[in-house]
């Protein structure tokens, strides 16, 4: 179409034809398929977590044709989920892709603007992602430090989170020096790792495939 940017009837082509197809599919499995038929949010938590952690694990081997399939693995999950809530007259996948391109213009002013028009970006990395969060904590009033955070993340993962909320409330970690606490220890190398700019979770998880 005239006047369009280069790359957006490609997109749109996609959009109308194999998310929309997936939509069907999925339908018609549940309708059709006496297991999906019989899934809940609640049966199928299980498999939304081990196809998380298969993208994991193919992001980590770095073969594209396996990351490829494992993403399709989880988007599976993510209409399996949407296509039940259909259902039950709560919201489908068009809600739950409206939503999202709503929060990601909302807190990306730095390239849409405040009137969700394309505006100059200028911030660096670090800048975008405190600007990220600092929209956030306007949309959700939070009761407590840790509100929002899974109690069933990885422990090295929630321990990176609990700093990073106890950083942006002006907060310093007390952990003692030369604590012979195992819990404490390890709590010391994740701030040592905050400091270095390294993740500790990729760190150890590298560590332990060098190990196997």
């Amino acid at each position: 179409m005239a006047g369009e940017p280069s790359g957006e009837p490609a997109l749109r082509l996609m959009v109308e034809s194999r998310l929309v197809e997936l939509t069907a599919v999925m339908a018609r499995l549940r309708r059709e398929c006496a297991w999906k038929a019989g899934q809940t949010h609640t049966s199928l938590v299980r498999y939304l977590l081990e196809e998380t952690y298969e993208v994991v694990e193919a992001i980590e081997d770095g073969v594209p044709d396996d990351l490829r399939e494992e993403l399709g693995d989880l988007l599976l999950q993510i209409y399996f989920h949407a296509a039940i809530a259909e259902e039950a007259g709560e919201f489908g996948i068009e809600e739950v892709a409206g939503d999202l391109i709503a929060k990601l213009v909302r807190r990306n002013p730095h390239v849409f603007g405040p009137d969700g028009r394309s505006a100059p970006a200028g911030l660096d990395p670090e800048a975008i992602n405190e600007q990220w969060e600092q929209i956030k904590a306007t949309e959700k009033t939070r009761r407590s430090l840790m509100e929002g955070v899974p109690d069933e993340l990885p422990a090295l993962l929630r321990a990176v989170k609990a700093l990073e909320r106890l950083e942006r409330a002006g907060r310093e970690p007390e952990i003692p020096a030369g604590s012979t606490d195992l819990g404490e220890r390890l709590l010391a190398l994740v701030v040592e790792a905050r400091a270095e700019g390294i993740d500790p979770e990729q760190a150890l998880r590298a560590a332990v495939r060098k190990l196997i």
